[in-house]
């Protein structure tokens, strides 16, 4: 597989909208109202946002299969050795062969110059992609967040975290 961690920057912007688009879509499947979903992805996953965003840091690496954009990652420190992973999304055509674990590698080691030694995820409840990956890979479930979206509707995120060195 001719794979690769790149920096993301913003002649991504289009790739990396539409796969977290599609991968948070996924993940709350069943669970929220098409209303909502709309909602939500016109206004994180909009190019102008995704496209700002990366200008920002907030989307960090990609990974590329043939200079194509198959997976992205995100996040930011929040507190002075507090890392969070914002988003964490791979083209379901490219799943379950290392790639997530690849981008999860190059942004945690990007956290760690940057001071952080603990990091923290939120990941959608029954997410059965998300849960045992980061399970996996030392995070601990730590508590649930319950959240009023703007549709009314009760949203439930699971917040896990690790320690880094």
């Amino acid at each position: 597989m001719n794979l690769s961690i790149a920096k993301a920057n913003t002649t991504y912007t289009v790739a990396i909208a539409d796969i977290c688009a599609a991968g948070w879509k996924q993940t709350v499947e069943g669970k929220l109202s098409e209303e909502y979903q709309t909602k939500n992805i016109d206004f994180w996953y909009n190019h102008k946002k995704v496209y700002h965003d990366i200008k920002a840091g907030l989307y960090s690496h990609v990974a590329l299969f043939n200079s194509e954009v198959v997976g992205v990652i995100g996040g930011a420190m929040t507190g002075p050795n507090v890392g969070e992973i914002f988003v964490l999304y791979v083209d379901e055509t490219y799943r379950y062969k290392g790639i997530g674990k690849r981008l999860l590698e190059a942004f945690t080691e990007q956290q760690i110059d940057s001071g952080a030694t603990e990091q923290w995820v939120s990941v959608q409840d029954e997410n059965q992609r998300g849960i045992p990956f980061y399970e996996a890979r030392g995070f601990v479930y730590q508590k649930e967040k319950n959240t009023k979206t703007e549709t009314g509707e009760k949203q439930v995120s699971l917040r896990y975290s690790r320690q880094l060195n």
